[in-house]
């Protein structure tokens, strides 16, 4: 039978759609002609909308189904208006952006989007503290809602900037980066790692999962200047930036290593069909991490932050290829969503879609190092993102009874 958590993975995956829909005319815009769609208000309403309608909502509903799995369905109860509350935010930002951009009813949803998730932390603090059986998944929940909380006051010293009219470039770019640094790296990730923690190691007690948390929670702070190298800052911090990009190498490989070890072990909870849906977003993570590394020597940091294309590929290999697959990963190894021909052929394209997209956008960015253009590579992400926007209506169409 299925719960109400179940319907609410079908509005997350809808979503997702949505934001897939988008891309195709955010690409073909830069493709091709559409003179009546503005490219930078729909950019900001596809990226508020990927952040809260897709990602946010869904690891709520599965942190939600966490807890339900501890204390019981009636929990789905409590948090039905969280979620209803930030599904109507997401919404209202995927139709008000696109027409005002930074406007009056833009700023009023995504400052209410930010009210929903601060009663989200609060409510799933408190009932964390209050399970009896306590595990190392929760210190990775509890240090993801503190940095969805800590995200915020990037998004509000933006408001401020603006409201102000206070144009300066370093300090905007500075609060900028704070936001999406504690979101993906902080909220979206470590809410990840809980979930994998509880999935795979729920009865293993071993001291080095409390090893590999403190080697990622305690470079979360200092991690935040590997996007902030472009600012003058002082030498200390710089070495504690090249420490935090050690330790999370580190801590991951420690955690390759235990994942290992328990393998046959941690097999046994995943399908043949489901298994390379966490090991994609594994490899991605792997990359993630070592270019975070690299990124502390100065020259390469200044080619990094120097070209967009290396930006925008960057980012879309952490929201996509590690947290996006992830969350659907999941999903299909906790059965909530039905698995059957459709949905594994759907997830494939997507994936396939994903790492197309990103092999176009690495090679338009080491192309953009020599300033030379690479033919058709517009037209060519426009196909990666048809293909995306296939695998993910194919994976919505099979969840429909």
């Amino acid at each position: 039978m299925f719960s109400p958590i179940h319907r609410w993975i079908k509005f997350s995956l809808f979503n997702l759609l949505l934001i897939a829909a988008i891309g195709i005319i955010l690409r073909y815009k830069i493709a091709y002609s559409l003179p009546f769609v503005d490219q930078k208000h729909l950019l900001h309403g596809h990226s508020h909308f990927a952040f809260s309608g897709w990602i946010s909502q869904a690891i709520m509903t599965l942190m939600i189904a966490y807890l339900a799995e501890q204390i019981g369905p009636t929990v789905y109860k409590k948090y039905r208006w969280v979620l209803i509350g930030n599904l109507f935010t997401a919404y209202g930002m995927l139709i008000t952006f696109p027409i005002q951009g930074y406007g009056m009813w833009s700023i009023i949803f995504s400052t209410s989007s930010i009210f929903i998730s601060y009663a989200f932390v609060v409510m799933y603090w408190k009932d964390l503290s209050r399970l009896t059986t306590k595990h190392i998944a929760h210190w990775w929940f509890k240090t993801a809602l503190l940095c969805n909380a800590i995200s915020s006051l990037g998004a509000f010293a933006l408001a401020f900037m603006m409201a102000e009219k206070i144009i300066h470039q370093t300090w905007y770019l500075a609060a900028q980066y704070f936001y999406l640094h504690f979101q993906y790296n902080g909220w979206f990730f470590f809410s990840c790692m809980g979930l994998l923690n509880a999935k795979i190691f729920f009865a293993n007690t071993s001291k080095t999962l409390k090893h590999i948390f403190w080697f990622f929670a305690s470079a979360i702070i200092p991690a935040y200047f590997l996007s902030a190298l472009w600012m003058d800052i002082p030498l200390w911090i710089y070495i504690l930036v090249i420490v935090a990009a050690m330790a999370q190498v580190i801590g991951w490989g420690y955690m390759i290593v235990l994942i290992r070890k328990d393998w046959l072990t941690i097999k046994q909870s995943f399908t043949s069909n489901t298994k390379w849906l966490l090991i994609l977003p594994a490899v991605a993570l792997t990359i993630k991490l070592l270019l975070q590394l690299g990124s502390t020597i100065p020259s390469l940091s200044t080619l990094a932050f120097g070209f967009r294309p290396i930006v925008i590929g960057y980012l879309h290999l952490v929201l996509l290829g590690i947290i996006t697959l992830f969350i659907i990963g999941y999903m299909f190894t906790e059965n909530l969503i039905v698995i059957n021909k459709k949905s594994i052929v759907g997830a494939s394209i997507f994936s396939g879609g994903i790492i197309i997209n990103e092999i176009f956008l690495m090679a338009q960015g080491v192309a953009a190092l020599d300033y030379t253009n690479i033919p058709f590579i517009n037209e060519l992400l426009l196909t990666a993102a048809v293909i995306m926007f296939i695998g993910i209506a194919l994976l919505n169409f099979s969840q429909i009874k």
